[in-house]
């Protein structure tokens, strides 16, 4: 039998240090967005209107920032996590240059941590990942790490090495790739007059709406991004799972999340930095997803008064509205109905002084 096609890597086949680079180029076109846009109907004006974004100092709306991270993050799955029980949790992502439908772009990655699991049969891979646009400038940067099947159960265990990650971005070491001029800042067309300087440390805002995954929404989405994962595509063998079907992409449930988020956070143009995050529970076709946030810091930027960041903590639910924002109890277990648990920093306009 020919032995030309890949299984994907398993956990003993990894290696600190061990850089991957990551096929295949993808050039981002305005179908792109178009489908984007479908899929999660995210309202944000950077991302919705080249006049707009003309306003700002950008050559035209830049693609939504979660899009170019699900472009970058789809690319890293055949090598890193075709075999992955779960996706763990995310740190240090910076967001640099805007991409544009037309930029393509690439992704390479560094493995920068492992650990077996006491069962012997999974282990956790950490990678450091990097994507690039066409002229080589940085799109976004950021941490994940992954639970991996083992192919062989008696490979040995590499030694152990958790890396240290950041426990957020810092404001000095963000990206701010526009700028608003005195007065031309129009809050009326951005869909609310609620500026950086409006919300408190503390403050925690109910998204109210709810969007109900379907199943060929996320398979659809999953495609887009060419994440090529198993437990997405093939119900076949997923029928004899932990779940008995295919498990929603976590990056579907952050676009929803991100895209409810409007009705509260509308002029949080963009994303900036993913300072932490965590898929607590799996999600479903049929799953209705709502979403309330928190704000956790406002930050100012050296040398910027025209721009703030806020920190934000966004948590989806599914199956359950978030008037009474469920999180985690005393001895912080999460709520059954919590998929996500996001950690995030949003550039936002600041009032002028």
């Amino acid at each position: 039998m020919s032995n030309k096609t890949n299984p994907g890597n398993f956990f003993e086949d990894f290696r600190l240090g061990q850089e991957l680079v990551h096929a295949t180029p993808r050039t981002v076109t305005a179908g792109d967005v178009a489908l984007y846009t479908a899929l999660y109907g995210g309202r944000f004006a950077l991302a919705s209107s080249d006049v707009f974004a003309a306003e700002l100092g950008l050559e035209r709306a830049p693609v939504d920032s979660m899009l170019a991270f699900h472009i970058v993050f789809g690319k890293t799955v055949a090598d890193i996590s075709l075999n992955a029980i779960a996706n763990l949790g995310y740190a240090g992502g910076r967001f640099g240059a805007p991409v544009y439908p037309g930029d393509t772009l690439s992704t390479t990655s560094t493995v920068t941590g492992l650990k077996q699991n006491k069962d012997g049969k999974t282990g956790v891979v950490y990678v450091h990942s990097t994507g690039v646009n066409q002229h080589g400038a940085v799109v976004i940067d950021y941490s994940r790490w992954v639970m991996v099947r083992k192919r062989n159960l008696d490979a040995p265990a590499p030694e152990t090495h958790v890396p240290e990650l950041p426990e957020a971005v810092q404001p000095a070491d963000l990206t701010v790739p526009f700028a608003v001029q005195p007065g031309r800042y129009n809050t009326a067309q951005a869909g609310s007059p609620h500026l950086w300087d409006d919300y408190a440390p503390g403050e925690r805002i109910d998204h109210v709406d709810g969007i109900t995954i379907e199943e060929a929404d996320h398979m659809l989405a999953a495609r887009l991004y060419q994440n090529t994962a198993r437990v997405h595509f093939n119900q076949h063998v997923e029928k004899e799972g932990r779940f008995g079907r295919r498990i929603v992409y976590g990056g579907h449930i952050i676009s929803l999340a991100r895209s409810l988020s409007f009705n509260g956070l509308a002029n949080g143009l963009s994303i900036a930095a993913i300072n932490g995050g965590r898929h607590t529970n799996p999600a479903f076709a049929g799953d209705t997803i709502y979403a309330w946030s928190e704000i956790l810091e406002r930050q100012e930027l050296p040398g910027r008064v025209d721009v703030g960041a806020l920190r934000v903590r966004t948590v989806a639910t599914k199956d359950r509205p978030c008037h009474d924002f469920p999180y985690q109890d005393g001895e912080g277990r999460y709520d059954p109905a919590v998929v996500l648990d996001f950690d995030y920093t949003l550039l936002m306009p600041r009032r002028a002084g």
